[in-house]
């Protein structure tokens, strides 16, 4: 079986390779360093393997050709993804559509989510959008962040009652579970470029 790198995966899904390596970044299959990616426990487990380039030593990581079966799966439309979401939820994203397209190609439903996107795209750090929680409820995270296992909320609409709602349940699971989370607000959003590292800055990401 071949061994493939970012760059033929792209070719073979007509996406560039610094997509793939963002989409396997997401799935916690690699991870970024200073030398380029590094694989994951995870990652050898379906197949990957670690690979140096020679002369400037740079990392990357190759691939057998399920890899790309699993990619194909994980960029499809989100509504295809979450065909299983409670009524509530399909309610909320009939109403707010992921029309804007980020600089890293996600699609997403509020220009606070587009900065969002952009800024954690900027710093190089490695996110998924709209992932759902590994737990039984239907819950669906804004951004998750594979390092730190890190969930962040972005909160508009504060004055509907039935957002409102959803808000209390997604707060009450992240709770139930303990899981890491990073809630975002208004006027936070004003101040992105100091808001983020003083909240991340305890989950080992480090800022220059």
């Amino acid at each position: 079986m071949s061994e493939l790198n970012s760059t033929e995966i792209g070719k073979i899904l007509n996406l560039p390779s610094q997509k793939i390596n963002t989409l396997l970044a997401e799935l916690g299959y690699i991870e970024k360093s200073d030398k380029g990616w590094n694989i994951t426990p995870l990652g050898k487990s379906i197949g990957g393997k670690q690979k140096k380039h020679f002369p400037t030593n740079n990392l990357f990581v190759t691939w057998n050709e399920k890899i790309i079966e699993i990619l194909k799966q994980t960029n499809e439309p989100a509504q295809t993804q979450q065909q299983t979401t409670n009524e509530n939820e399909k309610n909320f994203r009939e109403l707010f559509p992921a029309k804007l397209r980020t600089t890293d190609g996600h699609l997403v439903r509020s220009r606070a989510e587009l900065l969002i996107d952009n800024w954690l795209y900027s710093e190089e750090i490695s996110h998924a959008y709209e992932k759902k929680l590994p737990v039984e409820e239907e819950v669906y995270c804004d951004f998750y962040l594979p390092k730190g296992k890190i969930y962040i909320e972005f909160w508009g609409l504060e004055n509907n009652d039935k957002y409102q709602k959803r808000k209390n349940i997604k707060i009450e699971t992240y709770k139930k579970y303990q899981m890491n989370l990073i809630e975002i607000k208004d006027n936070d959003i004003e101040n992105i470029d100091d808001f983020f590292p003083n909240k991340l800055i305890k989950y080992g990401y480090t800022f220059n």
